[in-house]
């Protein structure tokens, strides 16, 4: 998968040299390339902002610079375009699942009240372009959210986890959210893994994981058993 994403601070995606992620990158399974959009600006101050039409507080981020943008990264048959934004379709997992398929996405990184929106209109017309919020609250841009999408898309790729059954019984996999999972000691504090992970009996075990994933759901996001 080759991965691209715009940003006036590219600096941000540095982390994703480290664990898995740089791992990926240095097999080949992943490429990642993150850019300046003040690259494609040609005035002294490298502007990429400019103040709203119609008023209001705040700057939009200029058309230019990203329409150029554009013209350089998309450059293969239709990748996918995300621009990060709280006004869009919210990210889940099932949209991880859906994105880790693709060959090409672009990340476009908005800042102060957003991009020009004829950058999104003209971009539909060379990719399958998707406006995409990573939850219900505002950041200060939209790398932050970009590398949790990131993080969430390419651990879906095959060959990414060591483990790949470590994905089959998290959260959100099946529609719940995951079991408690306890480890050695078995006594800690006081406090004692539950006496059926003990037992051996590997069928009374799945019961039980399936209880506690939907008691857990059912106490923390009943919204997910109602759907």
């Amino acid at each position: 998968m080759r991965i691209d994403a715009v940003s006036i601070f590219p600096d941000y995606f540095n982390v994703l040299e480290l664990s898995l992620l740089g791992k990926a990158q240095k097999q080949g399974l992943i490429s990642f390339q993150a850019h300046d959009l003040r690259h494609w600006t040609h005035d002294i101050h490298k502007t990429v902002d400019d103040s709203p039409y119609g008023g209001g507080a705040g700057m939009v981020m200029k058309p230019e610079p990203w329409g150029e943008a554009f013209d350089d990264l998309i450059t293969d048959n239709r990748p996918t375009v995300i621009f990060t934004t709280p006004a869009g379709r919210p990210f889940n997992q099932a949209l991880a699942k859906e994105l880790s398929t693709k060959e090409h996405i672009v990340f476009a990184c908005g800042r102060y009240e957003g991009i020009d929106q004829r950058v999104v209109e003209h971009a539909k017309s060379r990719a399958d372009v998707l406006e995409v919020s990573l939850g219900d609250y505002v950041l200060n841009g939209g790398e932050v959210a970009a590398l949790a999408m990131i993080e969430a898309i390419t651990r879906l790729i095959p060959g990414f986890m060591g483990n790949a059954e470590s994905i089959v019984e998290e959260s959100h996999a099946d529609g719940l959210l995951e079991y408690p999972s306890y480890t050695k000691p078995q006594i800690w504090r006081e406090l004692e893994v539950p006496d059926v992970l003990l037992s051996g009996h590997h069928a009374e075990i799945a019961k039980w994981r399936k209880a506690q994933s939907v008691e857990r759901t059912k106490a923390v996001r009943p919204d997910l058993l109602a759907e």
